[in-house]
């Protein structure tokens, strides 16, 4: 979405809604320097969402100069939770909404590693069949499977924490 600034008053506007301010002016459909002039107006860059942490969040916050004199958009990280307080006087902490927060996260993720394990059983599971004789390895590689809710990374896998497949 284009965004542009106005020179005196520092409003920032959509395209769409400076073409509604002009409404007697015919403006073409691309908006070189000339039209921008003849508008009193500069055009808003887009620039790169803040650094955050793991429980921030990059908000838009206006506009600002960079250090070649263009207008970009700024963006500023803030905390995703705070201290509150429910009606009834029950205050719960900022650890506490991250830990609850983070909870929800791991939970999230494990619910998705568990798919991924019974899926990987699922695709050997002809070689547990009454007729067929399952090798040592293959016996081993289920049973790793089975057991990797105790890896000590759980639920926070990374690929090489997954048993291979023999």
């Amino acid at each position: 979405m284009s965004e542009y600034r106005e020179r005196t008053t520092g409003e920032v506007k959509s395209q769409g809604e400076w073409r509604a301010a002009f409404p007697n002016m015919s403006l073409p459909r691309v908006w070189t320097s000339n039209v921008c002039d003849a508008m009193n107006i500069d055009p808003v860059l887009a620039s790169p969402a803040a650094t955050t942490s793991a429980y921030q969040t990059s908000v838009r916050d206006g506009v600002e100069q960079d250090s070649n004199g263009n207008w970009v958009q700024r963006f500023v990280a803030r905390d995703m939770f705070a201290d509150t307080t429910d009606d009834d006087g029950v205050t719960t902490t900022k650890a506490e909404h991250e830990a609850a927060y983070q909870a929800t996260l791991d939970a999230n993720t494990a619910t998705a590693n568990r798919s991924t394990r019974d899926a990987k059983l699922a695709e050997t599971d002809f070689y547990a069949l009454s007729d067929v004789t399952m090798s040592s390895e293959m016996t081993t590689y289920r049973q790793a499977l089975r057991d990797i809710t105790a890896h000590e990374n759980w639920p926070n896998l990374e690929d090489a924490d997954w048993p291979t497949a023999p």
